[in-house]
This record gives structure tokens, C-alpha cells and sequence, in this order.
């Protein structure tokens, strides 16, 4: 299996990995099927035109390669965003960020795109809409 340069590197010198002390909001979310299990931790604060923004930004991910590295790369992109800008972070994003995913790893990057709307929404006090039953992340 192939992965770009960008996805080894965020493998091996993963972004903000660890547990946030004190976070506003914890999306934690895991694909029975294939094992991975990830937390997505969020502190939030308001920006000067008193948006909601994420301040800091960590994860914790039991998974592949690429579920670290879709992680990863999620924090560095949801880092300083409002919430909104945040929650339309794509999977598709954070795979062209990361220079594509082979596609038996694609569900990777869903998990961690959930993780984060998982976490602002119980940050704002909402229902986490799961969407991984109706796209159906099946291994072939």
C-alpha cells in the first residue's frame, strides 16, 4: 500500500497527539469494523470578532497509519478556525491535504472529520448527527 510523503510524516511526527486537559468538547468515535479508535479533544475561546474559534486542538488515535495521520492533519487544519469553518472541514479535505489515501483507507479520514463535529457539538450542547451508518464504511 502506497502513501504519500505527507501521510508517512504525520504518521511519524504526529501534530498535537495527546490528551487535552480541561477540553470544552471530546469526540470520541471508533469504526467497530476495522478497530480504529479516535478522541478528538477541542478547547475553545473567542476571537476578537467574538467568534467561537478553537483554540487548541489535540487527538488520541488507536488505528493505522493513516488513521494517525488523517488525525493529525485535521488538527493542523481545524486549529484557530471558527466553529463553523471547522465543522465543514471535509474528508475530502483532509485527504487532498494529505496528498491522497489509498481508498481501503478513506474511512480513516472520516473517523477524524466525525471526531471534531462530534466534539463541537457536545461542546454547544447538540445532537451528534452520526453519519458513518447511512455512508457505510465497509472494508472490501
Amino acid at each position: 500500500m502506497q502513501y504519500t510523503d505527507i501521510v508517512m510524516d504525520h504518521f511519524k511526527n504526529p501534530r498535537n497527539q495527546g490528551e487535552l486537559k480541561n477540553a470544552d468538547g471530546v469526540g470520541e468515535v471508533g469504526n467497530p469494523v476495522c478497530g480504529d479508535m479516535m478522541k478528538i479533544y477541542i478547547k475553545v475561546s473567542k476571537n476578537d470578532q467574538g467568534q467561537e474559534i478553537i483554540d487548541d486542538i489535540k487527538f488520541q488515535t488507536l488505528g493505522c497509519g493513516a488513521a494517525i495521520a488523517a488525525s493529525s492533519m485535521l488538527t493542523e487544519m481545524a486549529q484557530g478556525k471558527t466553529l463553523e469553518e471547522a465543522k465543514k472541514i471535509s474528508r475530502e479535505d483532509i485527504v487532498k491535504e494529505l496528498g491522497g489515501l489509498p481508498e481501503v483507507k478513506i474511512h480513516c479520514s472520516v473517523l477524524a472529520q466525525e471526531g471534531l463535529k462530534k466534539a463541537i457539538a457536545l461542546y454547544k450542547g447538540e445532537e451528534f448527527e452520526d453519519e458513518s451508518e447511512e455512508s457505510g464504511h465497509h472494508h472490501s
